[in-house]
């Protein structure tokens, strides 16, 4: 029996700046996961996630990451995913300068 599936955003990293980016409902990247579509249908998320992949000359590194419904727009589940929202980890720079 598959496991059922829980809501996701698709996220990745910018090209050309290196930072975290999310997809939002209108197809653009946001540098802030609040903004980000949160997708509950696994057929949507698969398709979504084909388009994602198709835009190489924007970002890379693109996959589904877990997230759950909050008052501002999408949380992440999981640690590694609530590290990326804040940023670069060795110096500050990027989302940690401001």
């Amino acid at each position: 029996m598959s496991k059922a599936f829980t809501p996701k955003v698709i996220t990745a990293n910018a090209l050309l700046k290196g930072d975290v980016v999310w997809l939002t409902q209108d197809n653009a990247w946001t540098r802030t996961i609040e903004k980000a579509e949160l997708i509950t249908d696994e057929a949507h998320a698969d398709l979504r996630l084909i388009e994602a992949h198709a835009r190489a000359d924007e970002v890379v590194g693109v996959y589904l990451a877990d997230a759950k419904a909050g008052q501002d727009g999408p949380e992440p589940i999981h640690f590694r995913e609530a590290f990326r929202t804040r940023g670069p980890s060795n110096y500050a720079h990027g989302k940690q300068a401001e």
